[in-house]
């Protein structure tokens, strides 16, 4: 790469490209927007737009900035838009000197398929995920890359620096009616919610045909709204294979087993009952007498609810807590770092996420996740579902609607002959 000199100063320069629905998806305005927020300065050498719908269209653009170390952090940026050098070359390593600190200049990872091209050959990196480092290693003849957070870093490891020698692929979206591609927006809260709840079951039976995961993340607003029976009907069935969720879902659902309250409320009349307000910390001291979930199931104590469901059934299930727990749950990681870990090893597999009431884990789980699996994010809240978006799982889809009676009806799309007891 060969510095353009201009008046005053010395730019760098690079020549990218980028391909897909750019005019109708707003990309190419967004890569524009990109560059000059970063300093930097562009010329669009071609673009071709294509002639039908379904075309997709090219652009090539030359990208300048104030120097080299600019240009690469600008180059890193347009990657998570899915833009490329049309030349990128080789990567560069260089060895971390410090347990958890990468070093300087080290590639920042979007959650798109990525490819590293060391010694000639492009290797493909082995677990997506955004903001993480790009970590080689060689074993014999066989080289792999995989990206590592930046807590789990260690002295000697050898890290990708640079965006050179890195090519990302934005996974592409179904068109046809026949496959789980559905609804062109970011978020729904106005289209027909049957036909949302047809789409994202049709979404999940896609990845239970291909053998793979669907991966529930959930909030205790699955007990609140009552919809535990519809979960649980669901786990039942196959379609729950994996449970992220915090301590409060997990108590409350033990709760409602227990006493048949949530925080208090009885769930089958909407009012507070006498000594509610205890239910919940009696809850928790039961299981942890009993030293886990698995184990009350086991002795007997714990006889239904979502919980009971998934140990009955051999599902997963990674429960991560928080400064705001009571208990917690003995199941409870109360590491996060160690709960990330134990998310981290469930998502091989996984071909579906569904999201349910739940802002914070929500969040963690697009953090993790790459960006090949589809994700649908339901809550009542907008704020939930445009803030995955925003944090860059550009794959999320959300739908504004009371989680209860989406999940009921999901239930009722899932599982045949399903009846509420």
């Amino acid at each position: 790469m060969d510095p353009v000199t201009t008046v005053g100063s010395v730019s760098s320069s690079e020549t990218v490209e980028v391909t897909g629905h750019l005019m109708d998806s707003g990309v190419l305005s967004q890569i524009l927007d990109d560059i000059r927020e970063y300093e930097g300065d562009w010329v669009i050498d071609s673009i071709d737009v294509g002639r039908e719908a379904a075309d997709t269209s090219t652009a090539t653009i030359t990208v300048t900035s104030v120097d080299d170390e600019a240009l690469q952090r600008l180059l890193m940026r347009l990657q998570t838009r899915g833009v490329n050098m049309v030349d990128p070359g080789e990567a560069s390593v260089s060895p971390c000197d410090q347990d958890g600190v990468f070093p300087d200049g080290f590639y920042s990872t979007t959650n798109l398929p990525t490819k590293v091209r060391l010694d000639g050959t492009w290797l493909p990196v082995e677990n997506p995920e955004m903001d993480c480092g790009l970590v080689v290693t060689r074993e014999g003849d066989r080289t792999r890359v995989v990206t590592l957070p930046m807590s789990d870093v260690r002295v000697g490891m050898q890290v990708v620096c640079g965006a050179s020698g890195i090519r990302v692929t934005v996974p592409e979206v179904a068109r046809d009616e026949e496959h789980f591609g559905f609804m062109e927006s970011d978020v729904s809260s106005e289209k027909p919610q049957a036909v949302l709840v047809r789409q994202v079951a049709e979404g999940m039976r896609e990845a239970k045909e291909a053998g793979r995961k669907v991966l529930w993340v959930g909030g205790p607003g699955v007990v609140h709204t009552g919809a535990a029976p519809a979960m649980v009907a669901m786990v039942e069935a196959g379609f729950v294979d994996v449970l992220f969720a915090g301590n409060a879902l997990a108590t409350h659902d033990i709760e409602a087993n227990l006493y048949g309250t949530s925080l208090g409320v009885d769930l089958a009349h909407g009012r507070g009952v006498k000594h509610g307000h205890e239910h919940h910390i009696r809850a928790l001291n039961t299981i942890r007498k009993e030293g886990s979930i698995a184990a009350a199931v086991e002795s007997g104590v714990l006889t239904g609810g979502i919980m009971h469901a998934l140990v009955t059934h051999g599902k997963r299930f990674v429960l991560v807590g928080s400064v705001r727990d009571d208990g917690p749950l003995p199941d409870v990681h109360t590491d996060v770092l160690d709960g990330q870990r134990a998310m981290r090893a469930e998502l091989p597999d996984v071909g579906f996420c569904l999201m349910v009431a739940t802002m914070l884990h929500s969040v963690a789980t697009g953090n993790i996740l790459p960006a090949s699996i589809p994700l649908v994010c339901v809550d009542i809240n907008p704020a939930t579902v445009t803030k995955l978006a925003d944090r860059g799982s550009s794959q999320a889809r959300g739908i504004v609607t009371d989680v209860g009676l989406f999940l009921e009806q999901l239930a009722h799309e899932l599982v045949p002959g399903y009846r509420r007891a």
